[in-house]
């Protein structure tokens, strides 16, 4: 019973404890029994050792004691700071691809990790978001199951893996690498109407002498048009590369346009147009500070 899962089979059972519920010991406590009956009636026939909610009880309540100068109605906090004129910025998790409903599903997350997900969460209408900044990766990772057409588990992957650091922060699990998908990073952008691009980890691709853009699948020797809807049809579909030259010198710490190599700038170019959208940010390092800003009408409209 550990982990996001659980936790959302609660929410939608309609078992699931509110926040506010903190602040309420009595209703808390009554919740949190009922909880533990539910879950004890599970444990009896699996074997397992019920749980005492007194203990639980206890904890919350003192954990609701100290959250509860910073609880209210975040609806009504958010709409009122935007009516207000001050800015707002959310940030999501994970992504698209992970998304329950529009991801690659079963092999996703419990929640809507597009950007509709922003107006789900938190009350504040599609109508009053101004604008949707969509982060990739120069290239493709995946943590965990599922089909991945563009891995690579040859000596590219692991440079991509190393050179990228792209180990979990928690679990420290190593993320499955490849190359640049542009057909998936496509249809995210569709699903969530980016206005603008920031590329991440450029300077990862800085010794490769060259690089594989994916710009479709082809599934039982027919190119597809759409992305699959199944994980079952991902499974069958090979992607469809584009190669060109690498740079092989070094991004990192870039912070101007111009100072990139002109084999760089033309593939952060072709990415941009094989995914019908702008890229106004480019990260050349892990500090803050080591970041594109290339000029245009979105960044305007992002920095707004």
């Amino acid at each position: 019973m550990r982990g996001i899962g659980p936790a959302y089979e609660f929410k939608y059972g309609r078992r699931g404890l509110r926040v506010g519920d903190l602040c309420e010991p009595q209703r808390a406590r009554e919740k949190i029994t009922a909880i533990a009956e539910h879950v004890n009636r599970m444990l009896r026939v699996l074997g397992a050792e019920p749980l005492d909610p007194r203990p639980i009880c206890d904890r919350y309540r003192e954990l609701g004691e100290q959250i509860a100068p910073f609880v209210t109605d975040t609806a009504y906090y958010l709409n009122r700071a935007i009516a207000e004129g001050r800015t707002v910025l959310f940030e999501g998790a994970q992504g698209t691809m992970l998304d329950v409903d529009h991801g690659t599903y079963p092999f996703v997350t419990s929640s809507h990790a597009s950007a509709g997900g922003a107006a789900v969460g938190t009350g504040v209408a599609p109508t009053r978001i101004t604008a949707i900044l969509g982060v990739i990766k120069a290239y493709t990772t995946r943590v965990g199951e599922g089909p991945f057409p563009t891995e690579l588990q040859d000596d590219v992957g692991q440079l991509l893996q190393q050179g990228g650091g792209e180990y979990g922060a928690t679990t420290g699990r190593p993320r499955r690498c490849g190359w640049f998908d542009a057909f998936a990073v496509a249809y995210a952008v569709m699903l969530n109407g980016c206005t603008a691009l920031a590329l991440t980890k450029l300077d990862v691709l800085d010794p490769l002498p060259e690089i594989k853009i994916c710009v479709g699948y082809r599934r039982h020797r027919r190119t597809l048009t759409e992305y699959p809807a199944s994980c079952e049809e991902l499974r069958e579909c090979e992607p469809i590369y584009e190669t060109i030259p690498g740079w092989q010198t070094s991004t990192s710490g870039l912070t101007r346009y111009e100072e990139l190599p002109l084999p760089a700038r033309r593939y952060i170019e072709r990415v941009s147009q094989l995914v019908g959208c702008q890229i106004s940010f480019i990260s050349t390092g892990a500090e803050r500070e080591e970041m594109i800003l290339v000029p245009g009408r979105a960044v305007d409209r992002i920095l707004a």
